[in-house]
Parts: C-alpha cells; structure tokens; sequence
C-alpha cells in the first residue's frame, strides 16, 4: 500500500522530511470506543502544534515522547461524526509546516456482529510461503532482503495470497469453514523471515506475498465459499528491522531496550506460585530470539497501538477469527485488556492462543471464565488444545498391553476438561506448522492415520488441520522447520505430484484425500459431532468407545487399535444407546440392526450415526 496513496500531504522547506507515517492510516465512524489514538512519525514532528478541525472529532491530548521525530494524538471521535476526510495541520512557530488529510470510513453493515469460528467450523492451516506460487513476479522485490531460493534452507519459496486465492475452492470442497494463515505482514529480515513472525511493517502484507488489497480480496472471494478468515497476530515482539527499531520513540519502547535478554521460555512462571520475580520477568520481557524485539506492552502508547492494529486489519479486512502467537509471552494483563478491547467491538468474534503446554492446568488458565487460584481474569475465548494432541500421538503409539499407556492416554487427558472453562471453544489438532507432520510422528502408518482423523473431526472443540496433511504430506529426513513446512504438492508449476488435482498422488493418498473430504462434508451436517455433549467409556484392552449426543442427534465413535476384528459388548453402552435400533455406518452408509451387534476390524475406527 503506496502511503502516497494514502496521504495529502505539502511541506514547508524549513521541515525537511522522511519516511513519513500516519498510523493506523485511516479509522471508522461508528465504532464503540471514541477515543482514537494516531502515531505521526517525521523528522521533527514533535516540534509543532498539531490542529484538527472536524465536526465530530476532538484532538484531546497530544503526547511528545523523546524522539523528536514523534507525535501521538488522542482523537474523540461522537458518536454522530460522519464518515469523510479532514486535514491535521501542524504548525511551527505559527506557521503551517504540514498537513495531512485523514480519512474516517463508514462500516460495512453490521460489521460489529461478525460471527467467528466455533466448533461447528473445522480450520485449514497454511503456511503461505509453502503453499502455492500463483504470481511469480512478486518472487522478488526490490529493497526487500531475504530472496527465494526454493533448495535452501530456511529461504523463501514463493507462495503468495494469489496462489491461496486460486485454491480456495479446494479448501471449500474438503470440508473447511475457517482458514488461519501464518503471519502476511511485511517481513523484512536479513534471512529467515518466510514464516511471518518478525514483522517489521505491522500495518502492510508483505509485498512478497501481495498488496493490502489481495488480502482484502482472499477475505471476500474466501467468504464467497463460507470460509472465515483468521489472521495471525503477533503482540508480543517484531523483528529486529522493523521501521521503528531505528529511531525508537521511548527509552522504553521494547523490554530490555539498552541491553537485550532472552527469555527462559519458563512460562509456568506467571501460575507458579513459587517463582521468583526475577524468573517472572524475564519471562515477560525477555526477547523471544535475539532478531525478535519484545514490545513493552506495559507502555500505555504501545499498548493502544498494538490494540488499535488489531481492531484496523478486522475492519479492514473483514476477518472472522484470530491466531495469537506466542500468547503467554505477552504481558498478561495487557492481553486481558486486548481481549477485552477486541471483544467489546465484536461480541461474536473468536479468538485462539497459542500456549504450547501438555499441562491442561497451564492452558485452561489462560480461557475465558476460567476460575485462576492467584485472581487473573483473562478474555480469550479459546486456546490450543495441545495436551490433546500430544495425548492423540502418544495413545496411537503406545502398546495398550502396557498399563496407563495406549488409547487411555486419550480418556484420561478428556477427563481433565473440568479445568477447562468452556472445553468444546478449544482448537485440536493433530499438528501444526511448529511440529513433525502427523503422519511422521505415527511412523506412516496409515491405519493410525484413519483412527487420528476420525477422532479429530469427531471429538469436542474445533479441529484445525494442517496443509498437506489430506495427501499424507510428512518429514522424512528430520524436524526441522523448513521440513515440516515443505512446499504443496501441486503448489508450484515444476510440481510432478498436485494435491489439487489429484495428478501423481499415490493410491494412499487418495484414499486419505477422499477420506478426510468425506469425515468433513458429513461432519458439516451433524450437530451432535459440531456442538453436541461427550461422553466416554474407560479406554481399556485397545478399545475406546465414546458418543456425541443432542436431543436430537446421536453419534457413536468405536476406535479399536488390536489387530484383531473386536465384537463389542453393547450392553456397557445401554445408557447411550437404550431405545435406538440401527446404526448408520458414516464412511460407507450401510446399515445395521443394533440387535446384530456391532464388529469393528482391527487397528480401525468406526463412526455411526444412532437412530
């Protein structure tokens, strides 16, 4: 996005000027916060008196800061103000210096109740540098570091918004509702940067993978096909070349400014009740990595800045749902007020955070309506379920004759949601763009792959599938990153094998291609499996059996992990199934009277429909 496009802007000769910024660039009428705060940044900037003359729109408090190259305005903006532009002019010892025409937009109608993501929606994962290359022209560009180079490592590949563009049709056939992204952001770092997470122009899509307004496009053509878009935001720290790292506006703009530290990653430090404030802090405030700077978010300025970007890309961009990463590496009390903030604008808009924790305890602080022992009320909504995930790996991996190993690794971790505030708002998966691929961590094998899915699209909460898992898609040589991140078969246009249209794959994974599409599409029209209650049977001798249920809809799920065809003793499921008489085979559609029972091949899942 051309800031020339944006901005009117004369200057006097007396202030030369660079690198000028208005941020956020334009806002809207309408919203329920009136207060708007604007960050100006120019040579000199802080040596004038800004004036704002707009019916409507109070300029309340102009903060300097100790750069002199920074403004910060506080807008009021009624309730009544109309959508239209307005100048901000600046003076310097009474004369005009400068003068920015600002623009107020009016809302798209009922913008404020947006419905998010929620469990009767299943989300597609994609890494956007790996996924699909539509636009090679935009390989490239001038001043931006970091070229592609698709055979080394950690190097960009070239995938774009375009290349997701083409291929939301294949997404909405699957089966999906929701479409998270790894960060699009500008990324503007010396090497490594094709991942997102150390933006350097929060408010601009990288130019490698777009323009502003292709991501406003994948939102409307992605909503086309009933797909909610979800961005992923990063509150806690950019990259080390982000604009402002070069002239930074407080002494206290990032955590450790004058002498960076690295955080200890200890993050059940903020529920210890035992840790020392030293381990605390530096968790809080230490750099993630040396080249990503942590944002001090107990800055009030940061603070609404990093508020106010989050609000501009939903309006924006018209998005449905958030990815945060990193979530307990922020400060926890801002996030709460983010949360809050976001969350006041669209009551019905969704949220996930990332705590990478196998410990139920340590996630469930972090949700919505959560009860925590040291007072801590946080506002977010869902979080990641990984102590499910890694209870998904370990049970199909694990020998069942062995005692607490196997399938009860699954009952167990599911018996826990009494921690959970709300455990049907939380997004499982069976992996992600930060692990091995799911079918390598179960070794390839492809019986264990069917039983993972059929749990996954039939358990409690949101699940979340990575690109490429459809066609079996693995990291073979090892767990690096740049493995697990490997380009979509199809994705490019020297590709022999394409998951889209289905040229070269192995017989297998078609299979697994025609059976992920048809859990989903069935999964799209049964309630009990979308928001329905759980309830489980003790997992025992390589059998666990469990039903989703409504008033009006029953689903049983069988999962047999022996190599030996089990006849099931239906009488322990009297209580679930007493009254019904048939069971409807979801995969094949055939039939059976419950009276004839109910045999379940070995090292397989079952899903029927009770009637």
């Amino acid at each position: 996005m051309k800031k020339c496009s944006l901005f009117l802007f004369f200057i006097a000769a007396v202030l030369p000027l660079y690198a000028q910024r208005v941020e956020p660039a334009f806002w809207w009428v309408g919203m329920k916060e009136p207060r708007l705060q604007l960050l100006i940044h120019q040579n000199d900037i802080g040596a004038t008196e800004p004036q704002v003359t707009y019916a409507g729109v109070k300029l309340t408090k102009v903060t300097r800061v100790k750069s002199p190259n920074y403004l910060f305005l506080d807008l009021t903006i009624a309730a009544t103000t109309k959508a239209g532009s307005f100048p901000i002019t600046f003076k310097k010892d009474g004369k005009t210096v400068a003068t920015y025409s600002y623009e107020l937009k009016n809302r798209e109608p009922n913008s404020a109740n947006r419905q998010g993501f929620t469990s009767a929606d299943a989300m597609y994962l994609v890494t956007p540098d790996r996924f699909a290359n539509a636009n090679p022209a935009n390989d490239n560009v001038a001043g931006m570091v970091d070229l592609l180079d698709r055979t080394g490592k950690d190097k960009r590949h070239g995938g774009d918004i375009q290349g997701i563009i083409e291929h939301l049709d294949y997404i909405q056939q699957l089966g999906f509702s929701a479409l998270w992204i790894c960060p699009l952001q500008e990324n503007n770092q010396n090497m490594g940067s094709y991942h997102g997470y150390a933006m350097t122009d929060l408010y601009k899509i990288d130019a490698r993978f777009g323009s502003n307004e292709e991501y406003r496009k994948l939102s409307k053509e992605a909503q086309k096909r009933g797909i909610k878009l979800v961005i992923d935001l990063v509150p806690n720290h950019c990259g080390s070349e982000h604009w402002w790292m070069k002239d930074l506006p407080t002494d206290d703009w990032v955590n450790f400014q004058r002498n960076p530290k690295i955080t200890h990653h200890a993050r059940e430090s903020i529920q210890d009740p035992h840790a020392s404030e030293y381990d605390k802090e530096l968790h809080a405030s230490g750099w993630f990595v040396p080249s990503m700077p942590d944002l001090n978010q107990r800055n009030p300025l940061m603070a609404n800045y990093l508020i106010q970007n989050t609000i501009w890309w939903i309006e924006y961009a018209d998005l449905h749902g958030i990815r945060v990463d990193t979530y307990p590496y922020s400060d926890k009390d801002f996030m709460s007020r983010w949360s809050q903030r976001i969350m006041r604008e669209y009551p019905r808009f969704s949220m996930v955070g990332e705590e990478w924790s196998v410990n139920p305890s340590i996630v469930a602080f972090w949700q919505k309506g959560n009860k925590n022992t040291n007072g801590y009320v946080s506002e977010m909504s869902s979080m990641f379920d990984f102590p499910l995930q890694n209870a998904l790996t370990e049970a199909l991996n694990e020998d069942d004759r062995i005692y607490n190993r196997g399938l009860v690794k699954i009952y167990q971790t599911l018996s826990q949601d009494f921690l959970y505030a709300a455990p049907n708002d939380l997004v499982i998966m069976p992996d992600n763009h930060d692990m091995s691929r799911f079918y390598t961590q179960i070794h390839e094998n492809f019986a264990l792959w069917k039983m993972g899915i059929s749990f996954l699209l039939t358990t409690r909460g949101t699940p979340q599938i990575y690109y490429g898992t459809e066609v079996l898609m693995t990291n073979p040589k090892s767990d690096s990153h740049d493995e697990i991140r490997g380009e979509m078969p199809g994705g490019w246009a020297d590709h022999t094998v394409s998951a889209f249209t289905e040229k070269g794959l192995r017989p297998q994974q078609l299979e697994a291609k025609q059976f992920m599409t048809k859990m989903l599409q069935w999964r799209k029209t049964n309630a009990a499996v979308q928001t329905g209650k759980l309830k489980h049977f003790t997992a025992r001798d390589g059998l666990y059996v469990y039903f989703r249920y409504n008033d009006a809809q029953k689903v049983m799920v069988v999962m047999n992990k022996n190599k030996e065809p089990l006849k099931l003793d239906l009488g322990k499921y009297l209580e679930l199934l007493k009254g019904a008489s048939t069971a409807k085979n979801v995969l094949t559609g055939e039939t059976g009277a419950l009276a004839n029972g109910i045999t379940v091949n070995g090292t397989s899942a079952l899903v029927f429909e009770i009637k």
